[in-house]
């Protein structure tokens, strides 16, 4: 990351009265509660594996614990609020309640099953749908006075691949997410988070040119997240499996570090947290 720029960067985040430096990047850990993610290895549907996993990825060095109850990836099996809700909630507060100190990002792109999770303990908001999705859930968000992960898609899960049309794609994104955090911004909202929205309408030559270009969202003067882990954007070039794709998911996070990423949501936190300690150390010499 380039450490002398034109331009401030916010590097802090106030989640649940807790300030977190992302100065130094994070690791964000992937609990999937859906019984058909991409990466089977994420799937914790149970409360058992859940706070097992959440164990694992805090003891692994995790600062965040990003958990969905909606798979999000192509052609997904759309389910209901209360299926969402109900698959949710129980195991927030079973994690909550076992790790008082872990901080939780919900991945939802539904306010009412944002809001719930937030009564129920958790910190931050990932949404898929920058707010697209649901109308009312920028205005959820800045009542509640959160953090948002602030994510570019096109359609919904279901629609997204027939989507993946654009004249620039990072100008395209750029502008995009730049209009949307105005909004934000005029809401009240002071905690945005950004993430291009690698493979969500997305092509393997637009991924590319993300990444080719992830510095330059950093004009924005808010944190990138960058999110990666075993998605078809390594092993369809590397001709293998999402199981196959940790060594692809490690070149790209740390490539995403040099570009000046400041969370790096994963499957494999320790691999990735080893990858923020070596980069680390170049960083400052």
């Amino acid at each position: 990351m380039a450490k002398d720029t034109f331009f401030h960067k916010k590097v802090t985040l106030n989640a649940g009265g807790k300030l977190i430096d992302i100065s130094s990047p994070k690791v964000m850990g992937i609990i999937n509660l859906t019984p058909d993610s991409f990466y089977e290895g994420s799937r914790k549907p149970g409360i058992e594996e859940a706070l097992k996993q959440a164990e694992k990825m805090m003891t692994d060095g995790a600062t965040f614990l990003d958990i969905g109850a909606y798979s999000s990836r192509p052609g997904a099996t759309d389910i209901s609020i209360a299926e969402e809700t109900d698959r949710l909630l129980p195991i927030v507060e079973a994690i909550i309640a076992a790790f008082p100190e872990a901080i939780l990002s919900i991945d939802t792109f539904r306010a009412l099953v944002a809001e719930a999770a937030i009564k129920a303990g958790a910190h931050i908001i990932n949404d898929i749908s920058g707010g697209q999705l649901d109308n009312d859930m920028f205005a959820t968000v800045a009542r509640l006075q959160i953090p948002y992960i602030l994510m570019h898609m096109k359609g919904t899960p279901q629609t997204m691949t027939q989507l993946a049309q654009y004249d620039n794609v990072f100008l395209d994104v750029y502008d995009h997410l730049a209009s949307r955090y105005q909004q934000l911004k005029q809401l009240g909202v002071h905690d945005v988070i950004i993430d291009p929205g690698f493979g969500f309408a997305k092509k393997q030559e637009h991924n590319y040119a993300l990444m080719n270009r992830l510095q330059d969202f950093q004009v924005l003067g808010l944190p990138v997240l960058a999110g990666i882990s075993r998605k078809k954007m390594i092993y369809g070039l590397l001709e293998n499996t999402a199981a196959e794709a940790l060594n692809g998911t490690t070149v790209l996070n740390t490539i995403s570090l040099m570009k000046g990423a400041n969370i790096l949501r994963v499957h494999d936190v320790k691999e990735a947290v080893e990858a923020v300690k070596i980069w680390g150390v170049l960083a400052q010499s």
